[in-house]
């Protein structure tokens, strides 16, 4: 059946960005997995990072951790903040920023810290998008 395709507001599919989105997310890694090219295994959702908590905690196919940050909004400095204090906390070595509209300066400063931290860190913003047929 050939049909149109049309944009659904993500927070029609996932109402909250914790109990929903991230627990969905942390079920089907595999689907990331696929769009970034980097097998993940999912180990704890709300993993603890001193009163912080990090959305996502996994590893690659080489054992080395993994931090996903969501946001179901505009990407914002709080959320930076976020990735850098998981990444260095958790001794991660790949973060992925998930976020429904990365701003261009968010997008710069994740390519810049892709150009200046050790070749075996490796920063992701990931645009996320939902759609349903017609």
């Amino acid at each position: 059946m050939v049909g149109k395709l049309e944009p659904v507001e993500l927070r029609e599919i996932w109402k909250r960005e914790a109990p929903d989105f991230t627990t969905w997310l942390f079920k089907n890694l595999d689907v990331l997995s696929e769009q970034i090219g980097l097998f993940l295994t999912a180990i704890e959702t709300e993993k603890s990072v001193g009163p912080f908590n990090v959305d996502i905690f996994a590893e690659d196919t080489n054992g080395r951790p993994v931090i996903i940050e969501n946001q179901l909004t505009r990407t914002d400095h709080d959320h930076l903040g976020k990735v850098l204090t998981y990444l260095s906390n958790l001794d991660a070595k790949i973060a992925i920023w998930i976020s429904t509209d990365p701003r261009p300066e968010h997008v710069s400063a994740i390519n810049y810290l892709n150009e200046v931290v050790p070749q075996d860190t490796k920063f992701y913003l990931i645009r996320v998008q939902a759609y349903k047929s017609r």
